[in-house]
């Protein structure tokens, strides 16, 4: 399979890179900065670039069978204004499969079921611009014909590699208080090949 990674220099988006090189696929990465890159592989195409520019993300998605996205709010805009870019080169590619990493701030409330985690008492969260950038990232992607799915870790240690955790549709699995970086990159990876969680959002945690 060939993959685009976008966010790979990320904690979550460089482990889910290493996973798809190692089980053998094609990956490309696009990156801002070439330094931030830690990985080599004969598999792997790196693209120095930007997503919010229409061109570079034209050109790395080419010929791409699916799209998986860790990039983060950082806080800034880059989420919700590189998304809709995506969206459209996705649809020109007939690209149909992608893959993000969110927040378990935009899972449903178990307190509240009307509204989203973020926006109920169940979160204990006083700045909500990244659960924002990421419920806009959600609205976009509803809205679009794509097989999307997003994958909402809660608190996000680095923390150990164990295999083992929970994951539920649509809401954060009860009580879960963390989830580990390599876990949350293992999960998202495994679904290029599971389409159990297709058109939804998927709450992860220990």
């Amino acid at each position: 399979m060939d993959i685009l990674v976008l966010g790979a220099t990320g904690r979550v988006g460089s482990k889910i890179a290493e996973l798809a090189l190692k089980d053998g696929h094609y990956v490309t990465v696009l990156v801002r900065n070439l330094g931030k890159l830690q990985m080599h592989d004969e598999n792997l195409t790196v693209i120095e670039g930007n997503v919010l520019n229409k061109e570079d993300i034209q050109y790395a998605i080419k010929n791409k069978d699916a799209v998986i996205s860790a990039l983060s709010t950082d806080k800034t805009t880059t989420l919700s204004e590189s998304v809709p870019l995506i969206i459209g080169e996705m649809k020109k590619e007939k690209i149909k499969r992608i893959i993000t990493v969110g927040t378990a701030g935009i899972l449903q409330s178990r307190t509240e079921p009307d509204v989203l985690r973020y926006q109920s008492s169940e979160s204990k969260r006083k700045l909500t611009f990244a659960a924002e950038e990421h419920h806009k990232v959600y609205e976009l992607l509803q809205a679009s014909d794509l097989d999307w799915t997003i994958v909402c870790p809660t608190y996000l240690p680095d923390g150990e590699y164990t295999g083992k955790y929970r994951v539920e549709r649509d809401f954060l699995p009860e009580d879960g208080a963390s989830i580990s970086v390599p876990d949350t990159a293992e999960f998202t990876y495994n679904q290029i090949n599971d389409t159990q969680y297709i058109k939804s959002r998927t709450g992860i945690a220990y």
